[in-house]
Order: structure tokens, then C-alpha cells, then sequence
């Protein structure tokens, strides 16, 4: 037996059995490579799930999280320490707006931060609802459950604890209607991405603005997974011009080591008081080491920039495969969807892992891709090269 089988059958022995059992065992990485527990090499085009910002190893973020951690790994929320100050005060500046920032562990933590302060403030200006879109993700533990709407996932877990009303995504008129003087607040992504890295159609994030100030409704931009270069900005809002009322971030910003963050601009930035919430391990040092690792290394070696040229050469490229499995390309930046013509994401998914690639199969139609921001030109086109005979061998 292979040590990646051995591995495989320790997993399944040893682990509940939601994640069913993972494919591939990684062993190491390096850049935008892994190799499995075999020595098998696969370019990775996951990123863990658009978190690994830098690539795996990455010496920036190595130094940074080995200084941090050899100096102070943890305070707890009964202590502040330098690092949680100046990331705070990174994003920021960043954001160029007066506000307020919560660290958390997680995506799903920092939402569920957002919508407990959504639930405060709907509660001090009579608000009792809340709106969310259609196959929307806000996560997986029961408050952020409670506004993502995709059934599959959803309806074997209520009843919730929040009214939440659910329009289709992109439909400005819809959420008009949706969204009254009762509305506490409307959580949406710029782009949804557990539904197939779908954008919605111009205009419609500064429309959700609208809305929501006329109405009073807290309009909160869930960029877990869009925000922190990956659309080539550093949050995908900017590029509308537009500015939510409360941001959630993960995934990208600690680059590999998980955290979470919930900003509130304005008002919503002072809802909160003392005591109202809490996080034993939000901001925690070395965390907060790797997130400032990540912001500094997309600065200095002008990633964003990549980002947004990667991006075309590889969405470009794609579109220019003429193969009757390929039905087009979607998304933004380094974070993509190759869309089909049939539902043979899985077999696209096992077809790429054979040819060396490592891909996501996001909806039954829909492959995700969100490589590292420091994939290389030579590296994208080692997958262009290869894509017409991954679709191949996923048709056959």
C-alpha cells in the first residue's frame, strides 16, 4: 500500500465522515507546487480554497510566523499586544475609511460577528429582518447558516434563529422589494463564490448601496474569499466604488494561518460595546505575523497588478479552448470558474489530478480555480497546455 492510500484509510478510520475522504495527501509545498505523500508533483490551483496568497513556504511568511512565534504565540483577548494593532491599523489604511476592526479565527466567525451586530443594531432602530441572496455562503455554523441560501447545505439544520428573506443574486429590483424600513441588514458577496464564482451584473453592488442607505439597512460585503488581491484589488468593493457598512475577511488574509476579521465603517463600527462579544483566540499574534507578512509581500512585489494581468492570461486562455465540454470562463482575477457544458466537474476535478493539477469541482457544472497570487506565467500555461486533454478525458 502507498503511504498516500495508508494515509487515506487513517483518515477515514479516524475522522468524522463529512468531508467523506480528500483525494490527495499533501505532503509538502513549495511556490505554487505540492507534492503528495508518494513524491507526486501537482501545481496547485486551489490555494486552499483562495487562502494560500503567498504559495506554500513562502520566506516571508515563513520568517514572520517563526519571529512570532518564538517571541509571543498567545495573549488571549485579556491582553493586547503590538501585532493585532498594527494589522488593525493596516486594513485601515487600506480600506481609506473611517472604521472599526474585530479580529476572529475564521470566515464563519467573522460573520457571525456581523450578523450579531446587525442583530444589535437592528434591535436599537426597530429592524427584524434580514436579507441574503440565493445560493449565497456565509458558512456553516448556524448564524452564518442562517443567511446562506443554498439548500442543499441549509434546510436540514433549521429552524434559525433570524428571519432571513433570500432574492435572486444580481436581481436589483428584486432586492428593492425585499429590503423595507424593517430591514436590519443585507448580507451579500461582490461575487458569490461557493455558487460557481459567479459576479453579479454592473451595478449591482452600488444599487445594494443604494438600497440600503435609503432604507437604513446595514449592507454587509462578505469577501472571505474575494478580498486581499485576489480579484486585483485589495477588496473587491473598491473596484465598484462602493462602501459597505460592515466587511468580513478570512481566508486570504492570513495567507495559510487562519483569522478572520469584521470591520464596521461608520456607525456600525461603535455598535458593539464592552463585553457584547468576544474570541479567545481573534488576533492572535502569530496570526496577525502572517497577515501582515501577507499585506506587505502583496505591496512590495506589486502583486495586484500580477494579479489582474495573471488573471486574463489565464481566463483568456481558457476561453480560447474550443472543446464541446467548455462552455466559457467566469470571474475575476486569479479567481475563476471554467464552465461546462455537462455536469462533469468530478470527472474534470480527477482528470486534472492525474494530469498533475490541482482544481476544485465547485458545482456540478463548474470548476473553481484560485491559485496562489504569485502563480507564474510558466506556470499558467503549463495548465493551459494541459486543459484540452483534461476535458478530454473528463468527456470520455
Amino acid at each position: 500500500m502507498s503511504q498516500s492510500a495508508a494515509l487515506r484509510e487513517r483518515f477515514e478510520s479516524a475522522f468524522m465522515p463529512n468531508y467523506g475522504v480528500p483525494p490527495v495527501a499533501i505532503a509538502r509545498g513549495a511556490g505554487c507546487v505540492v507534492w503528495d505523500a508518494d513524491g507526486r508533483r501537482y501545481l496547485d490551483l486551489i490555494g486552499g480554497i483562495a487562502v494560500s496568497s503567498l504559495g506554500h513556504a513562502h520566506p516571508a511568511l515563513v520568517e514572520a510566523v517563526s519571529h512570532q512565534v518564538a517571541t509571543l504565540a498567545h495573549t488571549s483577548n485579556l491582553f493586547l499586544h503590538e501585532p493585532e494593532v498594527l494589522l488593525a491599523e493596516r486594513l485601515l489604511g487600506l480600506l481609506g475609511q473611517p472604521a472599526r476592526v474585530f479580529l476572529a479565527n475564521s470566515g464563519t466567525e467573522a460573520n457571525e460577528a456581523a450578523l450579531k451586530l446587525a442583530i444589535k443594531y437592528g434591535k436599537t432602530h426597530g429592524k427584524t429582518y434580514f436579507v441574503a441572496a440565493e445560493m449565497g455562503f456565509h458558512g456553516r455554523t448556524l448564524g452564518a447558516l442562517s443567511l446562506t441560501g443554498k439548500p442543499s447545505i441549509r434546510d436540514q439544520f433549521g429552524p434559525f434563529p433570524i428571519d432571513v428573506r433570500f432574492v435572486p443574486y444580481g436581481d436589483a429590483d428584486a432586492l428593492k422589494n425585499a429590503v423595507t424600513q424593517d430591514c436590519a441588514a443585507v448580507f451579500l458577496e461582490p461575487t458569490q463564490g461557493e455558487a460557481g464564482v459567479v459576479p453579479p451584473p454592473d451595478g449591482y453592488f452600488r444599487a445594494a448601496r443604494e438600497i440600503c442607505s435609503a432604507t437604513g439597512a446595514l449592507l454587509v460585503a462578505d469577501e472571505i474569499q474575494s478580498a486581499i488581491g485576489r480579484t486585483g484589488h485589495w477588496f473587491a468593493h473598491q473596484a465598484e466604488g462602493v462602501v459597505p457598512d460592515v466587511l468580513t475577511l478570512a481566508k486570504g488574509l492570513g495567507g495559510g494561518l487562519p483569522i478572520g476579521a469584521c470591520i464596521g465603517f461608520g456607525e456600525a463600527g461603535t455598535v458593539f460595546e464592552k463585553g457584547d462579544h468576544g474570541s479567545t483566540f481573534g488576533g492572535n499574534p502569530v496570526s496577525c505575523a502572517a497577515a501582515l507578512a501577507v499585506l506587505g509581500t502583496i505591496e512590495r512585489d506589486g502583486l495586484l497588478e500580477h494579479v489582474k494581468r495573471a488573471g486574463r492570461m489565464l481566463g483568456d486562455g481558457i476561453a480560447a479552448v474550443d472543446h464541446p465540454l467548455l462552455a466559457g470562463v467566469r470571474g475575476r482575477g486569479l479567481w475563476l470558474a471554467i464552465v461546462l457544458t455537462a455536469e462533469r466537474s468530478a470527472q474534470v476535478q480527477a482528470a486534472a489530478q492525474e494530469a498533475g493539477f490541482l482544481v476544485n469541482a465547485l458545482q456540478p457544472d463548474a470548476v473553481r480555480l484560485a491559485p496562489p497570487l504569485v502563480i507564474t506565467d510558466a506556470e499558467i500555461e503549463s495548465f493551459l497546455a494541459a486543459l484540452p486533454g483534461i476535458l478530454e478525458a473528463a468527456n470520455e
